[in-house]
């Protein structure tokens, strides 16, 4: 059987491989350029926005060196004065009101568990209709995405006020304002990892006749529980530091014994309350820690 004729190889290459080259290198020096292109634009609108922070900021380096002998003055201010020969007795004088201070403590810990708790109901509720891989229902998805948004927007301070208003001064506007802070912040970074969550087995129960809940409840929050519970311990360590904040406006807790000795410059008490606050929240973290190891697994984390 005759063989048919085909065309040597390298007339082919010459014919069209060295087109499709140039095609290629040409191709490729316009992305680059592109590229270069973008990322000048990036660093001018990065180098404007810095330049409008630092206007508007007052950044001022004569002003910042000028000032930070001040900064040394306050904070010779808030130290005590602490002897060897009599240093128990310093130590009583500056820890004069600890009963009182471990009383506002006690409070201010409650109310940032009380409203990580409610936050939590909140956020873990409204974080699936919020997922995009979960909701179909777009008025839904809409309405739940801004609903975290606003709650998550309006400062902690601000609700407070507005809380403070409604029910009058005390612990509840505390546990009200900081909740509803939390359920925005926290609905938030749930939702993102319902959309990080593997929809496998979610098409799986879909495929075999589950509802919406049921394919939440067995296929998406066995997945997601372990990074809820990370963020959730996160976040009762920073409702604990602002639930020793949001006093100043009279919503109970260790604020309103800070906005004190500041407004009559009890400097040492300053210090004495900031350092109480300090251990309360170093051991918070440890305890959360363990906590989340314990729940996670030593094995995932090494891994």
């Amino acid at each position: 059987m005759a063989e048919l004729p085909f065309p040597s190889t390298p007339t082919f290459a010459a014919a069209g491989g060295s087109d499709a080259v140039a095609r290629f290198h040409d191709s490729y020096a316009q992305q680059q350029r592109r590229k270069r292109r973008l990322d000048l634009l990036f660093l001018l609108g990065f180098a404007l926005c810095l330049a409008l922070s630092a206007v508007i900021g007052e950044f001022d380096p004569v002003k910042i060196w000028n000032g930070l002998p001040r900064l040394h003055e306050f904070i010779v201010k808030i130290l005590p004065v602490l002897r060897w020969e009599s240093l128990g007795a310093d130590l009583a004088e500056w820890f004069l009101p600890v009963k009182l201070w471990l009383k506002l403590l006690l409070e201010t810990v409650l109310i940032a568990f009380l409203a990580t708790v409610f936050g939590v109901c909140g956020a873990f509720l409204l974080s699936f209709p919020a997922s995009r891989n979960l909701m179909r229902n777009k008025a839904i998805l809409f309405a739940s995405r801004r609903t975290l948004e606003i709650a998550r927007t309006v400062p902690e301070l601000v609700y407070a006020l507005i809380f403070v208003f409604c029910f009058g001064i005390g612990p509840l506007a505390g546990v009200l304002a900081i909740a509803v802070h939390t359920m925005g912040a926290l609905g938030k970074l749930y939702s993102e990892v319902n959309e990080n969550a593997d929809m496998k087995p979610v098409e799986g129960l879909r495929a075999a006749g589950a509802n919406w809940a049921q394919m939440v409840r067995y296929a998406l929050v066995p997945q997601v529980l372990p990074n809820h519970v990370s963020y959730t311990l996160l976040r009762f360590e920073i409702n604990v530091r602002s639930s020793s904040i949001i006093g100043f406006v009279g919503a109970g807790g260790l604020g309103q014994e800070i906005r004190t000795a500041i407004s009559f410059q009890y400097y040492t008490d300053i210090s004495a309350l900031f350092l109480i606050i300090l251990v309360t929240v170093a051991g918070i973290d440890l305890i959360c820690e363990r906590i989340r190891h314990r729940f996670i697994g030593e094995e995932k984390l090494k891994a």
